[in-house]
């Protein structure tokens, strides 16, 4: 059992970005939706209540028990949490006269303050509400001020209680990791949650769980499922059995290449070409909804096919990392999105799950393989959706399209590379337009595709910004794919951020 923080989620754009940070600084920790703090508080050290959306006032606003925390564990209230011990406790929280947000500089610091020790006058920090608190209770102490807010942070006298009125979780408070870092100490916390210590941990507990049982794994050829199947492995050997298929949509000779380096990892993995099938079903289909449920469904049926060969199957594998649980526990009532692996399997196969990495991030997920040894390419690669290419040709999905993607997208990942650009940004690709454009190639006329090119920034696909890829990049990576792409006489470049487009066109 690890000790943890426990993150109670007021439904902050920034509560995740928390989490990150405490991990960062080697502490494991776990986010809860603000009423549902666990039952089993064992190896608990410290409590942060997250930022959130509402007033403190409005009709709607999420309020909890905060007696269950204040006096039994150390607090830290950010921004909204900060505001709502304030006003449980009789103090007074008002709209301000203009929303505060953006950079601001602390004017005071309280001397001696554990949660400040080592920040000085005029510490950057990072605003962002639209109330402010302008009277604390009895025993509030303010502890720090700017210019304009008074209340920049507070302590509770007689307790290990703290609010502050900014985000240190957020880059721009330049003093924010020094301020976790703080609490951590004043929480106890030993800090010892490392990609080593998980790794060993977590193959002791598999091994401990599943013992001679034995385990199937649907493969992707992305960093979750690939870190979980050598964690799988570690833990049961040759139990383990990987299935990895192509359903068509997979980018230029990415079958045969993935499965080399599963082999070169000593895994147990069976390649599935299972291209007829999709193309097949895919027929006449444009509807980008109906072609991720086809595609869905035509993959289910493949590996449960596959599952029914094998004896003695008893567990399924998947690479659930954080965000999924995270953002299946909607503090609304409402899910944001379901688990996405494998999801809807046939309930007659009748298998328990084991998700290793279910209390994992994904730039701890590469930690973890890096720890693991694994190859630089496989923890390095960009997130590919589950319908593969068939989300990127939109319209129809025909094998001429595929073959046309394919060898657009293969020009411009590879030029990534060599550019060395493709691990400056988050998520690249390729996308084929259902429309054409009139084009001229020698001394001929031509009415060909278009190629849309997305590249984008971002933590962790929540939000993204377009990545400002070099002109003469740009310019080089649309010639190469207008004289050698056979079908194509036009490339554009994608400059949509998230929200309000999402990083995939379907």
């Amino acid at each position: 059992m690890y000790e943890k923080i426990i993150i109670l989620d007021f439904g902050s754009q920034t509560t995740q970005l928390i989490g990150r940070r405490v991990r960062e600084l080697n502490q494991y920790c776990e986010i809860f939706p603000y009423n549902k703090f666990p039952a089993d508080d064992s190896g608990v050290k410290g409590v942060i209540l997250s930022g959130g959306p509402y007033s403190v006032y409005d009709e709607d606003a999420f309020h909890t028990d905060l007696s269950i925390l204040r006096g039994k564990y150390p607090v830290l209230g950010i921004c909204y949490g900060a505001q709502l011990m304030a006003y449980s406790a009789g103090g007074t929280v008002e709209a301000a006269g203009t929303r505060e947000y953006g950079r601001a500089n602390l004017s005071h610091i309280q001397d001696g303050d554990p949660l400040l020790q080592g920040l000085k006058t005029g510490s950057q920090i990072w605003m962002s509400h639209g109330d402010s608190i302008t009277r604390l209770p009895e025993n509030f102490k303010v502890i720090a001020s700017t210019n304009d807010v008074k209340v920049a942070s507070y302590h509770i006298e007689g307790e290990k209680t703290w609010g502050v009125q900014f985000h240190p979780e957020v880059f721009h408070t330049t003093d924010g990791m020094k301020i976790l870092d703080n609490f951590l100490n004043i929480c106890g916390c030993s800090k010892d949650w490392t990609p080593a210590s998980f790794i060993e941990s977590t193959v002791k507990e598999l091994k401990t769980k599943l013992g001679d049982d034995k385990v199937i794994l649907a493969l992707s050829g992305g960093v979750d499922s690939s870190v979980t199947a050598v964690l799988l492995h570690r833990a049961i050997g040759k139990n383990l059995t990987c299935v990895f298929v192509d359903h068509g949509l997979l980018r230029k000779n990415e079958f045969s290449k993935v499965l080399k380096a599963y082999e070169d990892m000593g895994l147990n993995v069976i390649g599935v070409n299972a291209k007829d099938k999709f193309y097949s079903e895919l027929v006449g289909v444009s509807e980008p909804e109906k072609k991720r449920k086809i595609i869905g469904k035509g993959f289910i049926d493949v590996f449960n096919e596959e599952a029914q060969k094998m004896q003695g199957i008893r567990w399924l594998g998947q690479g659930t990392i954080y965000p999924d649980v995270i953002e299946s526990l909607s503090i609304t009532g409402q899910t944001i999105k379901s688990h996405h692996n494998v999801g809807g399997l046939p309930k007659d196969m009748n298998l328990k799950l084991v998700e290793p990495l279910r209390s994992l991030f994904k730039d701890e997920v590469r930690r973890v393989g890096h720890e693991l040894g694994m190859p630089e390419h496989l923890i390095r690669r960009h997130p590919f959706p589950g319908p593969g290419l068939g989300i990127r040709i939109l319209g129809e999905i025909t094998e001429e399209k595929v073959r046309i993607l394919q060898d657009a997208d293969d020009i411009y990942i590879s030029m990534l590379h060599e550019w060395g650009l493709y691990d400056k940004i988050w998520q690249a690709g390729a996308i084929l337009l259902p429309i054409r454009s009139v084009g001229v190639m020698g001394d001929f006329r031509t009415y060909e595709y278009v190629v849309a090119l997305r590249a984008v920034t971002s933590m962790d696909a929540m939000t993204a910004d377009w990545a400002q890829l070099p002109y003469d990049f740009l310019a080089k990576v649309s010639n190469e794919i207008i004289n050698k792409v056979k079908g194509v006489n036009r490339v554009v470049y994608d400059i949509s951020s998230k929200p309000p487009a999402t990083i995939e066109w379907e």
